[in-house]
């Protein structure tokens, strides 16, 4: 950790006056922080193990391109090096610095970044990596590209190394996002192009769902959506949904960005009539754990809408594009918050792009459009 970033106490999330206005980004170079290394995990034997596991499902799901699958296990990685970095996190402190979003940045978020880009770098298939903490297109490609592997297939991945920051203190679950699109370069793609999506889940269990659509899979194989777990001391993946899938309806709701109601008519008469029609309400505050629910009941409906006040935060490239991926592969819908088109439709012609959304069961996201659209 750089000299020139300086702990800052966790008092109010406000930066002191005296702070120097540094916008951090972290650089890519997948140096790990000195106070959490990787060697407890690396080390004790069972790195392999998990790597394997994790290979041997992907081959049972019928993925048909071998650097993608070591392109997925290699986030299966950074999975495992960030749940011990979660395990051993006390001080919440920060790092002097702010992410493309103006949030500040806690060292935990800069570690986790760091950890993603150790995983990537190692497996030796990707070009091109962005994320929230290191907003721009960084180059990943090995030092040394042997003959047989100039070809490819390269991969390119946006990532969010920890959503859910905000609310660790509380304990509560959180996650990565990660996207992977073929080829060289994230500006100008679109989320349809992606050739698979991993988000991970940090709670009682870490586990990883995994989207894969079907130009990814072996002939007459269609979308799928499923869950592994790390299981045996971080030793090795189970699977423990086979097929996630979401029903036409399903009357839980996570309204998220709830102060846009007050300036949103629309958004404020669609949450009144969740409210109305007796939805069951599951909301965390934090996207990873509200929209990965869905999953586990089968339905819901997840938004977050914007209005002239209260500004969407969500990035197309690091957190909506693999989160609509997912949800669209289990058989769901995804719209942009004011406009009937699937987020997966969207191009990214900015890495920061932000938006409103409302992903979910197809009858549930029928109803967000008809109060929003009509």
């Amino acid at each position: 950790m750089s000299s020139e970033q300086p702990s800052v106490p966790h008092v109010s999330g406000k930066r002191e006056v005296d702070e120097p206005p540094q916008h951090g980004i972290n650089d890519g170079s997948s140096t790990p922080c000195p106070k959490h290394t990787f060697k407890k995990v690396d080390e004790d034997g069972k790195d392999v193990t998990r790597d394997e596991s994790l290979t041997n499902i992907l081959i049972s799901k019928c993925v048909k391109e071998d650097r993608l699958i070591g392109a997925i296990v290699s986030l299966g990685e950074a999975t495992a090096h960030i749940a011990l970095l979660l395990q051993n996190y006390v001080e919440h402190t920060y790092a002097g610095s702010q992410n493309s979003s103006g949030d500040e940045q806690l060292h935990l978020d800069i570690d986790c970044d760091k950890a993603v880009f150790h995983a990537i770098r190692e497996a030796g298939v990707f070009a091109v990596a962005a994320s929230e903490e290191t907003p721009e297109e960084t180059d990943v490609l090995p030092a040394v590209i042997d003959k047989n592997d100039e070809k490819g297939p390269w991969y390119s991945v946006g990532f969010d190394p920890l959503d859910g920051s905000s609310v660790i203190d509380a304990n509560f679950s959180v996650g990565s996002i990660f996207g992977l699109w073929p080829g060289k370069g994230l500006l100008g793609r679109t989320g349809r192009e992606q050739v698979a999506s991993v988000v991970s889940v940090y709670g009682p269990r870490t586990t990883l769902i995994i989207a894969l659509p079907s130009g990814s899979r072996d002939a007459g194989e269609s979308d799928v959506t499923f869950e592994v777990t790390l299981v045996n001391d971080r030793s090795h993946w189970e699977v423990s949904r086979d097929k996630c899938t979401l029903a036409p309806s399903k009357k839980v709701f996570a309204p998220g960005n709830l102060r846009a109601t007050n300036d949103n008519p629309k958004y404020d008469a669609l949450v009144k009539h969740w409210i109305s029609d007796r939805y069951t309400l599951r909301y965390t505050g934090g996207m990873v754990p509200d929209v990965y629910h869905m999953f586990a009941k089968s339905g819901g409906v997840f938004s977050n809408v914007s209005s002239d006040k209260a500004r969407a935060k969500l990035r197309l490239l690091y957190e909506v594009a693999a989160m609509g991926l997912l949800v669209e592969c289990a058989g769901g819908v995804t719209t942009h918050e004011s406009e009937d088109i699937s987020v997966l439709d969207l191009e990214v012609d900015d890495l920061d792009r932000r938006l409103g959304v409302c992903f979910g069961s197809k009858d549930e996201v029928a109803l967000y459009k008809k109060f929003m659209f009509e």
